[in-house]
């Protein structure tokens, strides 16, 4: 299968790494990017085809990957419209805040589209994406998009596309919630007489521990958080102090305005200024 990424930030970096490395040929893979060194970086790391004009990447692509800022993608959809009118292709948009009736409308009305929301963890390999199948596509469609994005970790999809709001709030923005969380152990135990190298190492290998202990053990996280915890100890103690400050109702209203935020940036980016929106 050809694949055209029109993009050659890190997202496609990781998209065609996970590929390569799961035996996709490098003459398959056809990257756009305006910037001279991002295409020989990416032609030297992965030995992928290159080239400035996205039309071009996409002739001979069956299907095409939209990885360009979401306040450029009107741009480039158009700038693609032309070409992928000779012959049906599959367009998967890895922007946030792009609705699939705006790409579709960009991109000339008849493409297939499915709108995905990756995250960072991707870039190692480790990511998670939740996908949303638009008009016209079949699910022999939606297997061949899986098989792409599963390269970079699992893929889950959604039954509407008014839930991508709250998956870009829960595994787009969740990164950052857990950085901040190691952050501030760091921080804790370094304010405890910890040297900072040392409460660096406890808290990424801890949080790394517990998220695979919570992605390997059938227990839900609850039951993982009791087993850890002894009455009158010292896991209990912490907890209290957690539960008193109202952790999980911060983490509702964080998670809650992200979706707003989410909702927001549709709504703008599905009116750019260039006169093509509704």
């Amino acid at each position: 299968m050809r694949i055209a990424f029109i993009g050659g930030g890190h997202m496609t970096t990781s998209l065609v790494g996970g590929l390569r490395a799961h035996g996709s040929a490098a003459q398959d893979l056809h990257v756009s990017d305006p910037l001279a060194d991002q295409r020989a970086r990416l032609a030297h790391d992965f030995g992928v085809r290159t080239t400035p004009d996205n039309a071009l990447a996409v002739r001979d692509a069956d299907l095409v990957v939209l990885a360009v800022k979401p306040q450029d993608m009107a741009v480039a959809a158009s700038s693609i419209s032309a070409e992928l009118a000779s012959r049906r292709r599959i367009v998967v948009s890895i922007a946030a805040g792009i609705r699939i009736a705006n790409l579709s409308r960009w991109l000339g009305g008849a493409t297939p589209v499915v709108r995905t929301m990756p995250n960072r963890p991707a870039l190692i390999g480790a990511g998670i994406t939740a996908a949303c199948a638009g008009p016209g596509v079949e699910p022999a469609d939606r297997a061949t998009v899986e098989r792409v994005l599963s390269s970079t970790g699992p893929v889950v999809w959604l039954d509407a596309e008014s839930q991508m709001d709250a998956v870009t709030a829960v595994s787009g923005s969740g990164p950052a919630y857990f950085f901040l969380l190691v952050e501030a152990l760091e921080d804790a135990g370094a304010s405890l007489g910890l040297p900072r190298a040392t409460a660096r190492q406890l808290a990424v290998h801890t949080a790394l521990g517990a998220g695979r202990m919570v992605a390997e053990s059938p227990e839900p996280p609850a039951t993982l958080r009791q087993q850890v915890t002894s009455k009158g100890g010292t896991t209990a103690a912490a907890l209290a102090v957690l539960e008193r400050a109202g952790v999980r109702g911060i983490f509702a209203e964080a998670v809650a305005a992200a979706a707003r935020r989410s909702a927001e940036l549709a709504d703008l980016f599905g009116n750019p200024s260039d006169g093509k929106g509704t």
